[in-house]
C-alpha cells in the first residue's frame, strides 16, 4: 500500500492541474455559499380545494342541464314560474357552465392562474344563475350559492404563485 502524495511538490502538481476558472477567491466562495435560495412556488391546500369543488360544482350543474332538458316536471315549479327563460333553455346554460366548471376545476388543480381567474368569474355566474333557478330547486340552489362563495374565497386567498 502507498500513501497519498504529500509535500510540496505535489501541491505544485495539483495547482497546475486545475483548470484556470475553477479556482475562485475565499470571498468568492462565502458569497456563492451565503446566496440565497431560488424562491418556489409554495402547495395552497385552499387551492387544491377550490379545484376539488369546482369539478364537482360542475358536474353537479352539468347533472342539473341533463335533468332540465330530459325531465322538466322534475323541478317544484312549472317552466312558466322561472325567474327568466324556461327549463330548456336553463338545462342548456347548466350544461356549458358545468362543462367548463369541470375544465376550470383541473386546470386550477394544475395550478394555472387563468383557470384561477376563470373559476372566480364561473363561481360569481353559478351563483347569480342559481339566484334565478331559486324558485325550481330552493335548497340545493342556496347549497350551491354558498358553495360558490366558498369557491371564491379560495381561489382568491393563496399567493399568486401557489399552486395545488
Amino acid at each position: 500500500m502507498s500513501s497519498p502524495p504529500t509535500g510540496p511538490g505535489f501541491e505544485e502538481k495539483a495547482e497546475t492541474k486545475a483548470p484556470e476558472g475553477e479556482t475562485k477567491a475565499p470571498e468568492e466562495q462565502k458569497r456563492w455559499a451565503m446566496a440565497p435560495a431560488q424562491p418556489t412556488a409554495g402547495t395552497s391546500g385552499w387551492l387544491a380545494f377550490a379545484g376539488t369543488l369546482i369539478v364537482l360544482v360542475g358536474i353537479f350543474d352539468i347533472i342539473s342541464g341533463l335533468t332540465s332538458l330530459f325531465r322538466p316536471d322534475y323541478f317544484l315549479v312549472a317552466a312558466g314560474e322561472l325567474l327568466i327563460f324556461d327549463f330548456t333553455t336553463w338545462g342548456w346554460i347548466w350544461l356549458a357552465l358545468g362543462v367548463v366548471q369541470a375544465v376550470v376545476g383541473v386546470g386550477c388543480l394544475l395550478g394555472q392562474m387563468w383557470a384561477r381567474v376563470a373559476g372566480i368569474v364561473l363561481a360569481a355566474l353559478c351563483a347569480i344563475g342559481h339566484i334565478a333557478f331559486l324558485a325550481a330547486f330552493p335548497v340545493w340552489s342556496l347549497l350551491v350559492i354558498a358553495l360558490s362563495v366558498l369557491v371564491i374565497y379560495a381561489l382568491v386567498v393563496p399567493a399568486k404563485t401557489a399552486s395545488a
